[in-house]
């Protein structure tokens, strides 16, 4: 049951300008509504879809002059790293020892597919790329409510594909395959995506969404909280090893919402240390002898 008190609470301190990309008018018509904005690393919309492949160039470059009405197709490059195959990923999961996810799939309105094509039937991206790591802000029960719940308007849209719990349970969202809507106005580097004519850019459609759940000091609108425990760093540092072998991704495409965002509004994770990630990181790539994908180098 979400706190009702606890989220107007919440809205009087103007957390809505830290979540999602959702209008104040939207966000103040009922109670629910105005808990969308709370969840801090949210995307507000599926804006973006994709196939897979590209240079890492536009189609101006190509000699496309690009209209008005249709922007320039920007395409991130070649990550030079090759997945790893099926039986390297399950022996590393074996290795890792880690327990089964825990499936809690969002609403079917909360996630997509990602678009192959986009409103002027140019080949998108779709395969995932970036990895965005995220937080809750909110509780995980009432995360998990809000991905619950029917959204039908495109601004009330939200997801991850995994929640990491406080335990370090790996909660699953939303299938890797399919577009979570975690990122509304978002870029990696000058790489962004417009799927059609008014939408913002983003990178749902070449990102994995991964969140931590906020500690209960956490859950206003402060700098900062007491943390993520260890469990979640070590569950976190598994599962970007495993996106990275089944996709390919380098290291260097691990980033967070605050990074990638455009809106100038979004600032997580909180209290994010990359000291405590990495040992773990390091550990279990060492374990599954797939140290290729810690590249080192700020890469392609």
């Amino acid at each position: 049951m979400i706190d009702v008190a606890v989220v107007e609470n919440f809205i009087k301190h103007e957390i809505v300008g830290h979540a999602l990309n959702v209008p104040n008018a939207v966000m103040r018509s009922v109670p629910h509504q105005l808990l969308i904005s709370l969840v801090i690393g949210l995307g507000s919309c599926s804006l973006l879809d994709g196939d897979s492949g590209g240079s890492g160039v536009s189609d101006t470059a190509a000699g496309v002059l690009p209209s008005l009405d249709r922007p320039p197709l920007m395409r991130l490059g070649d990550s030079r790293v090759a997945a790893a195959s099926l039986e390297e990923i399950q022996a590393c999961e074996q290795r890792l020892g880690l327990a089964a996810e825990d499936v809690q799939l969002a609403h079917p309105t909360n996630f997509g597919e990602r678009k192959a094509r986009d409103s002027w039937g140019r080949v998108l991206q779709v395969k995932p790329m970036v990895i965005v790591l995220h937080e809750t802000v909110i509780s995980e029960p009432q995360a998990l409510g809000l991905f619950k719940t029917n959204h039908p308007d495109d601004d009330q849209q939200v997801s991850y594909h995994m929640l990491i719990g406080r335990d370090g349970r790996r909660v699953r969202i939303v299938p890797d395959r399919k577009r979570a809507y975690g990122s509304g106005m978002s870029a990696f580097g000058d790489i962004t995506m417009r799927d059609r004519p008014g939408s913002v850019g983003s990178i749902n459609n070449i990102a994995l969404h991964v969140s931590l759940v906020t500690p209960s000091d956490g859950r206003g609108d402060s700098h900062g909280h007491s943390g993520y425990t260890n469990a979640q760093y070590k569950s976190l540092a598994e599962q970007v090893l495993l996106w990275q072998a089944t996709f390919g991704i380098p290291i260097t495409r691990l980033t967070t919402h605050a990074a990638v965002d455009r809106s100038r509004s979004r600032y997580d994770p909180r209290s994010f240390r990359w000291d405590r990630f990495d040992p773990h990181y390091n550990h279990a790539a060492e374990l599954c002898g797939l140290n290729q994908f810690n590249n080192e180098q700020a890469g392609p």
